[in-house]
């Protein structure tokens, strides 16, 4: 049983962290090489409180990947189209080809998180989406898909903090609005519509990764080793042998032995 609780402690990270990211990045592009070589499929996605450091983590997780093989939704209010179909349309229709990776900044879950806590959904809607996402996630798990479900926690006290910080940087507020304080203001029954999702969807086939985000360097680290363990669990991590033919042709245009 996930208890939210239980990652709060937000110790500094001890290592060296430029270092450590470098060699996880460089370890990761690999991994987004492999899946481009055998045509595998998967999807990242996060879940977590506002100012948690999810866009963060997003952003050292893709820094060396190539940007033809795999793509960023983030993923807010659902359009008037989107609204015309079930919830889960508008993930269906973003899902990665062949050799791609998609990468989800919020979810499915909201199906069980904001539109629960906030009245969007009924009450039987949002408990008939427990169901279906578990459906849907067994889905793509037999359709081939690798799914990494990562939730970045913090405390309230390091959120007000961050969100604080939004306000004070000129730079930054554009990434905070009243939405940040009206769910601040719900936190329990946040917290509690959070940890019924686990109970619910913390599946053996997708089981969910929760980073204690309270130190943003130690839970970027926590983060990308965790996606990255998941990622190459499901890929061929064997470099493509050199094509004999291919070594001549540069041997003959190059003068080198290849």
């Amino acid at each position: 049983m996930i208890d939210l609780s239980e990652y709060e402690a937000g110790k500094p990270y001890k290592g060296r962290y430029k270092h450590d990211l470098a060699h996880l990045q460089a370890h990761l592009e690999q991994i987004l090489v492999a899946h481009i070589i055998h045509g595998r499929r998967a999807v990242v996605m996060f879940e977590g409180w506002d100012a948690a450091g999810k866009g963060g983590v997003i952003q050292r997780l893709t820094a060396e990947w190539d940007p033809r093989h795999y793509e960023v939704y983030p993923i807010s209010a659902p359009s008037a189209e989107e609204k015309a179909h079930d919830f889960l349309w508008r993930f269906r229709n973003r899902l990665p080809a062949a050799g791609n990776v998609t990468v989800f900044d919020r979810s499915w879950y909201g199906r069980v998180l904001v539109e629960r806590v906030e009245g969007y959904a009924s009450e039987a809607d949002w408990r008939r989406g427990y169901d279906e996402i578990n459906a849907f996630e067994a889905g793509l798990v037999e359709d081939g898909i690798t799914l990494v479900k990562v939730f970045v926690h913090i405390g309230q006290a390091e959120q007000d903090k961050r969100l604080l910080s939004r306000l004070h940087d000129p730079w930054k507020r554009w990434k905070t609005g009243a939405d940040d304080y009206r769910n601040r203001a719900r936190r329990a029954e946040y917290l509690a519509a959070m940890h019924d999702m686990f109970a619910r969807t913390d599946t053996g086939g997708t089981p969910w990764i929760v980073i204690d985000g309270n130190d943003k360097k130690a839970a970027r680290i926590a983060a990308l080793k965790a996606i990255s363990r998941q990622l190459e669990a499901s890929v061929d991590m064997t470099p493509p042998p050199l094509d004999p033919e291919l070594a001549r042709i540069a041997h003959e245009a190059l003068g080198v032995e290849v």
